[in-house]
């Protein structure tokens, strides 16, 4: 025999009803009891409630049982095995999935929300505020400590959080009879209506009230006033991008409720000269002709720290166009390990002589210096027509014939120039794995790709 047989009453079955059975009960309690159909009882709300509380425990047969055994308020102690004590609002919301469920006959539906008692989720900490920051590559390099002034709410002095003035206290709301929430009802569809609760209209779901008169002063009732702060946030050296700066318990405050966190996003600035990828970072520096050819030992570029980096080509070695070389160790820091670095990849952009500069010199000479042209192709084609040569932009091609393929005329993912993906390079790209970018992407989660470069 059960220990309570209150949800059977509810229901009108008795404890040795079926499955089918309650169902059935319930399906006729709704449709007879639903609040829509009796708009003048106005505790028809909680009625129906309690009813589809009721199925949904009596329907699952785990719950049931459990019921059966220790009754509501062994259950709410954590009866049959249960952890902790729960009150009723919390077991009929793990029955709900979680604050929502359903019930009902053919061409209906009932939705319900068990929050807590004063209309809303049980808070445990105030919210947090985001804050978007925007850093430099230069700040993420360094590291930098940053200094603001801010507005935050805090609980007023005067009231105590209160909201009253003197000894005056706050009294029940008329509307909601303090539960902080009122039933509503929304039709979601033909012939399917929703109950749910919401927070009160008359005192935004405190339950309570105060009189204008008896209001605090300095917070006009409000129970917080607004109060400037000065925070200090250190940008940390290798910090990635997107990285949340959390300042625990510096967000607004309210009565009764631990403060939240003030959360500083970090936003990356696009570099004129680098990009970042990971830990390594990439950059385009333009040689001349003559250095391509013959050599250079030169600073190449300055870093994001104001050191010059100075590189010697190697006796002997002709640098090809967008030909990439890297820098070891000359990377971004490691967060938490700012000793450890990555590498800086830099692509040599060859920047050809002008007109000018081919006005002045000895043509015939040249042509005797320079590698012989190539020849006609073989075997020659039946048929050769005489195109026009003219000069332009691959981004205008790509903006004016390609809208929806971005990427038809994009850089080798190395930084060697060419475009595999259109004319191809002995086989399809996704085919051929490089065994030492294969150890890269493991490594560092870089997949072996490096995102194209700004010029230096």
């Amino acid at each position: 025999m059960p220990v309570e047989t209150e949800l059977y009453e509810l229901l009108g079955v008795s404890v040795t009803a079926t499955e089918a059975e309650i169902r059935k009960a319930y399906r006729n309690k709704a449709m007879k009891h639903h609040p829509v159909k009796n708009p003048d009882d106005p505790n028809a709300s909680q009625k129906f409630q309690e009813m589809a509380a009721a199925y949904e425990i009596l329907s699952d047969p785990q719950s049931r049982e459990a019921y059966d055994m220790y009754g509501m308020e062994g259950m709410a102690r954590g009866g049959g095995g249960g952890g902790g004590g729960m009150d009723m609002d919390d077991i009929f919301a793990t029955f709900f999935g979680g604050g929502g469920g359903g019930g009902g006959g053919p061409g209906m539906h009932f939705g319900f929300d068990f929050g807590s008692s004063s209309g809303g989720p049980r808070r445990r900490k105030g919210e947090d505020t985001t804050i978007p920051y925007s850093v430099t590559l230069e700040d993420l390099y360094n590291g930098k400590s940053v200094k603001m002034n801010m507005e935050k709410e805090v609980v007023c002095g005067v009231c105590h959080g209160s909201g009253a003035k003197g000894n005056a206290k706050p009294k029940k709301c008329a509307k909601c009879e303090g539960k902080g929430w009122t039933y509503i009802h929304t039709q979601v569809g033909p012939r399917q209506m929703a109950t749910m609760r919401a927070a009160c209209s008359e005192c935004h779901g405190e339950g309570e009230k105060i009189r204008e008169k008896e209001r605090c002063k300095k917070c006009k009732g409000e129970k917080t006033v607004k109060e400037k702060t000065r925070q200090e946030i250190q940008i940390e050296r290798g910090m990635p991008d997107r990285h949340r700066i959390v300042l625990a318990g510096a967000g607004d405050q309210q009565p009764g409720v631990p403060p939240g966190d003030v959360i500083f996003a970090l936003r990356t600035e696009p570099h004129a000269a680098f990009e970042r990828s990971g830990k390594d970072l990439l950059a385009r520096v333009k040689i001349t002709l003559s250095e391509a050819l013959l050599g250079f030992s030169r600073i190449l570029l300055t870093h994001l720290d104001g050191r010059g980096i100075r590189v010697a080509s190697p006796p002997g070695t002709v640098v090809r166009p967008n030909e990439t070389i890297v820098l070891r160790g000359e990377g971004m820091p490691t967060f938490k390990h700012p000793e450890l670095k990555g590498d800086l990849f830099v692509v040599l952009e060859i920047e050809m002589p002008g007109p000018e500069w081919l006005a002045r010199v000895d043509r015939e000479a040249l042509a005797g210096l320079l590698p012989p042209k190539k020849t006609e192709l073989e075997p020659r084609p039946a048929v050769v027509d005489e195109a026009e040569y003219e000069q332009t932009e691959l981004a205008d091609v790509r903006g004016r014939s390609f809208p929806a393929g971005s990427d038809f005329f994009s850089s080798h993912p190395h930084g060697y120039g060419g475009y595999p993906g259109q004319f191809g390079d002995g086989g399809d790209e996704e085919d051929w794995v490089d065994e030492d970018e294969e150890d890269e992407e493991d490594e560092d989660g870089m997949g072996g790709a490096e995102p194209e470069c700004r010029n230096q």
